[in-house]
């Protein structure tokens, strides 16, 4: 973390609301990133990344170790998601109602399913890659994040970052299917 990050940590820790906004802008995309491998909902993915933010804002002050601040933020955004898998666990699910489009061009539920499986095909594939692969992938092509933002959250060259993404997504396309596309 570089010493920006640091200082900002350490003023949002005593109170300052514009330096935790100020980390929140620099960390966000991360924190999404990881929760997307996770969950492959960007929707949920959404919501959870609130949850998250939230619970950091309001124990930023127990902070004990501001050059830390990203592996703390992560630490609840897994906390989060945990919490949330276990909600979710423990409420009954009802169906939810039938919508019917009359639009020519309105996509199906095959449609859907496929296009989920797809979806969850390729999250597969991501999460069996090694986490150096993993991480600049999702940032780049889930997350959008530029090619500076993801040096900065990873702490990577722009050189080692293009040569990570290349090589990741070379193993990416040789884990899947072949028909795939």
């Amino acid at each position: 973390m570089s010493e920006g990050d640091t200082a900002l940590a350490e003023r949002a820790r005593a109170g300052d609301r514009a330096a935790f906004e100020e980390l929140v802008r620099r960390t966000a995309r991360l924190v999404y990133a990881r929760l997307f491998l996770e969950t492959g909902d960007p929707h949920r993915t959404e919501d959870l990344v609130q949850e998250t933010l939230l619970a950091a804002f309001r124990s930023i002050h127990r902070l004990d170790n501001p050059g830390g601040f990203r592996s703390w933020l992560l630490r609840i955004a897994q906390n989060t998601l945990t919490d949330s898998a276990r909600r979710e666990s423990t409420r009954k699910r009802t169906p939810p109602p039938l919508v019917v489009s009359r639009s020519p061009a309105a996509i199906t539920p095959v449609d859907e399913v496929a296009k989920d499986e797809s979806r969850q095909q390729v999250l597969a594939v991501l999460r069996s890659l090694p986490e150096e692969y993993r991480m600049p992938l999702t940032l780049r092509y889930i997350a959008g994040a530029d090619y500076e933002t993801i040096g900065i959250q990873l702490g990577l060259t722009n050189g080692s970052l293009r040569g990570l993404l290349h090589r990741g997504l070379k193993m990416l396309r040789e884990r899947l299917p072949g028909d795939f596309g």
